[in-house]
């Protein structure tokens, strides 16, 4: 038996025609559909890259105890179990962020892995000089965000055609291993695009596919913040976007080929999805994390082909989330389930047509904490401005690039085990959250009705429902205590 995961960062699924779009050209998706079942009530759990990079390994919520970090001693790692009993797995992505301290043990869990380089602010070639191509019409940063756009002009430079991006190298390492293995037998590929995660830089046969609109210079780099553009400039955004995407599309158009050409459709699990959305301009947003989690954000694509049930070109709206995914490979490769993941195996849906979930919990560390029953979404903000109490829980401690300060640790204290950390105690560490999820308040709202979430709603009796369902997912997760004091659930 074999398993291939294809992952794509920040894929809008408004933006794919699978799901209802216009204006993107993106036939292989297409194709991947009819290939596939297409799953239409699919949700994020933990937000951003690796917290849902976590979850996709052990299966189990990571913002209610943690905010990006590596992956912990006690937990459970979906691939490190394949490698365990015998089933090769490996991981070949241009996703800097495995290769920094917040991710840096993600990478190791798998039998074997390969890095490519180049993506964004990856420290990669070297280049002091001033840019030339950084010209007033491009947006300027300072601090980290400046650092990372100097080093993207740098990374850029080297790139001349369609195959010198790392995504195309990303997927002909994917390729080459399906090319090689391809008739052996127990393993699982992983193939993880860092695109179409801004900057929306793609080669320019992708480019030539949208019409330009606008000739005030480049912007395919939007600010994590409040959409203040002119409508020509975020529409030359999103058409970068979706050139982007369109650059996706090909690559998977590889992968689907070799399928194809080996006929693993008869015996290759094939799963495509997404970490989380991204904004492109609704609700007056740009990117993600510091905003409430609207559909664009959590509601995602989601593609699988069981070479079991054989079930294809057909739509369901069976509830599923990330944390679904491990549960699923396992029970793929028929291994049972540690008893800490807390996902279940979409298996027995495509098979049996069992319902996965009542619920899913999605959000931040430190922001809303979220649920949803498919048909309602709930928002529940904290009841003060400072966001307090709020604590990480880790053994681990170290955030996106850097560890923890001592300023962070020096009022660490030791806390009992919770239910998953394997009877270790772990460090709580008091932390502060820029995310202003305060100012937003509780939010309601009729995906039904209301799909875009214009109107939210005021009704008791819905709030109650949603609360207790919300409750019911923490308790399951063994959510710390003062989560629930910070959003004022007694």
């Amino acid at each position: 038996m074999k398993a291939i995961m294809v992952m794509f960062d920040s894929l809008n699924r408004r933006y794919l025609p699978a799901y209802g779009d216009c204006q993107s050209l993106t036939p292989n998706f297409e194709r991947l559909a009819r290939h596939t079942v297409r799953f239409d009530q699919c949700y994020a759990g933990s937000l951003p890259c690796m917290p849902a990079r976590r979850e996709l390994h052990t299966g189990r919520y990571n913002f209610l105890h943690r905010s990006w970090g590596p992956i912990e001693p006690y937990d459970d790692s979906m691939p490190e179990i394949l490698k365990n009993h015998g089933i090769h797995s490996h991981l070949v992505s241009d996703h800097s962020h495995y290769w920094e301290d917040g991710g840096a043990n993600y990478h190791t869990r798998y039998s074997t892995w390969e890095n490519i380089r180049g993506q964004e602010g990856d420290p990669y070639r070297a280049d002091l000089n001033p840019r030339a191509d950084a010209s007033p019409n491009l947006v300027h940063f300072t601090g980290m965000r400046g650092r990372l756009y100097h080093q993207d002009l740098v990374n850029r430079s080297y790139i001349h055609s369609r195959n010198d991006f790392p995504q195309t190298k990303t997927v002909s390492a994917g390729v080459e291993f399906i090319d090689t293995n391809h008739n052996c037998d127990n393993w699982f590929l992983q193939v993880e695009c860092f695109d179409p995660h801004e900057p929306f830089f793609s080669s320019e046969e992708f480019q030539k596919l949208y019409p330009k609109v606008y000739d005030g210079g480049r912007f395919d780099w939007p600010d994590y913040a409040a959409l203040t553009e002119t409508p020509q400039q975020a529409g030359e955004a999103r058409r970068n976007y979706m050139a982007l995407l369109s650059m996706c599309d090909w690559s998977l158009g590889r992968i689907l080929d070799k399928f194809d050409e080996y006929n693993l459709w008869e015996d290759t699990l094939l799963i495509v999805n997404t970490d989380h959305g991204y904004m492109l301009g609704e609700h007056n947003f740009w990117a993600k994390n510091y905003m409430p989690f609207y559909q664009e954000l959590v509601h995602l694509p989601l593609f699988i082909w069981d070479p079991v049930s054989k079930k294809c070109d057909r739509s369901t709206d069976a509830l599923v989330q990330t944390i679904d995914l491990p549960a699923t490979i396992l029970d793929y490769f028929a291994l049972p389930k540690p008893k800490d993941m807390s996902g279940s195996s979409i298996l027995a849906h495509l098979r049996e047509n069992r319902p996965v979930r009542q619920a899913a919990l999605f959000g931040i560390h430190g922001g809303h904490i979220c649920c949803t029953d498919g048909r309602y979404v709930f928002m529940k903000a904290p009841i003060h401005a400072d966001n307090t109490p709020l604590y990480e829980y880790t053994l681990m401690p170290s955030h996106t690039t850097a560890f923890f300060t001592a300023a962070e640790l020096e009022n660490a204290r030791l806390h009992e085990p919770f239910s998953f950390t394997k009877n270790m105690p772990v460090l709580q560490c008091p932390t502060h959250c820029p995310i202003d999820a305060y100012k937003y308040g509780d939010l309601l709202f009729d995906l039904q009705n209301d799909y875009e979430q214009q109107q939210p709603l005021e009704d008791a009796a819905i709030k109650e429902h949603m609360t207790q369902l919300l409750v019911a997912l923490m308790k399951q997760n063994d959510a710390p205590s003062e989560q629930y004091q910070r959003v004022g659930i007694v």
